[in-house]
């Protein structure tokens, strides 16, 4: 009976699945002969067109599959609804169909009828965090885990080993080499830390995709990996949820780890697909789209069940919310 309810309720968001991706085909479709690069358009096409024929056999496997035996991986192995947590208490994890704000710049804004907060870690006083749970609100607390900031209160804790190339377009942020975790270890665990003392309940680390970047570091997908994960066990290890920002290509890799992902531009760029396994695994999309209208993107957002907004690109309290 176990096993047959659970098939009930997969079937249920399967099919909700397969209506939402045709929908996407068609979408794609109307833009092939809009854009130039249609070589990228048509590889969507057919990722969306294989993904609902494959999504049953990955859900039900993931879901119903034993983990397997201890390895020698510094890394335990786990299924994707399942996140890594030394803490001994249990942790918020979102689920799709979260409604949010994400605010960086000027006076937050704590009056909005969401459910969740997106604040700058350092930025943000216990008490605007401790007023927002009053309130019934959870809240994520940002940090840049793969970038150094002139303006950080930390910044002189990092060596200059460390420090790679300008950030293109972020004045005074500079790349860090995310190998050297026997330097940047203790000062991202004290970030966290204090993400525990302001009592945050999940935390939003940027700049998690350096290896695709000019860092000035010969940066391999695996170091990206290896200090992603890393991220993750620390945050789980204080009772954090954590969200991967953008890093779309390891996804595949890093979906067991991570309890959402955030995402910029996914619509403008046409690579919203890549986001779908968090979907499947239950675990939000939050979105933020800063230049086409509402109208271009919500309709397809909804479909998707992403939780995507219209923000400004200094991320202050305007928003547009998709739903």
């Amino acid at each position: 009976m176990f096993v047959l309810n659970h098939l009930k309720a997969f079937k249920v968001r399967l099919l909700s699945l397969s209506k939402s991706l045709e929908k996407i085909k068609t979408f794609y479709l109307n833009r092939l002969l809009q854009r130039p690069s249609a070589f990228k358009v048509l590889r969507r096409m057919f990722f969306v067109g294989t993904f609902t024929s494959i999504s049953f056999l990955i859900v039900f496997t993931l879901r119903h599959s034993q983990p397997t035996a201890a390895t020698n991986s510094s890394h335990d192995l786990f299924l994707p609804y399942i996140t890594r947590n030394a803490s001994t208490q249990p942790f918020w994890r979102p689920t799709p169909g979260t409604s949010w704000q994400i605010q960086f710049s000027g006076q937050i804004d704590t009056s909005l009828d969401v459910q969740v907060y997106d604040l700058d870690l350092a930025d943000t006083p216990k008490s605007t965090i401790y007023q927002l749970h009053t309130d019934g609100r959870k809240v994520m607390c940002y940090f840049s885990a793969g970038s150094w900031e002139e303006w950080r209160d930390d910044a002189d804790d990092f060596p200059n080993s460390v420090l790679g190339s300008d950030m293109d377009g972020w004045p005074g942020e500079k790349w860090l080499d995310i190998r050297r975790l026997d330097l940047l270890g203790p000062i991202m665990t004290a970030r966290l830390d204090m993400a525990a003392q302001k009592s945050c309940d999940g935390v939003d680390p940027d700049n998690v995709d350096g290896y695709l970047n000019n860092t000035g570091f010969n940066l391999s997908y695996q170091d990206q990996l290896d200090y992603n994960i890393w991220l993750a066990d620390q945050a789980h290890a204080r009772g954090f949820a954590i969200g991967l920002k953008n890093d779309l290509d390891q996804i595949t890799d890093l979906l067991p780890y991570f309890d959402w992902a955030l995402n910029e531009q996914c619509f403008q760029y046409i690579e919203c697909d890549l986001l779908l396994p968090f979907v499947v695994a239950n675990k939000p999309v939050f979105g933020i789209e800063y230049q086409s209208d509402t109208s271009s993107f919500c309709p397809l957002a909804n479909q998707m069940n992403f939780d995507t907004l219209k923000k400004n690109w200094d991320l202050d309290a305007w928003r547009i919310a998709c739903r």
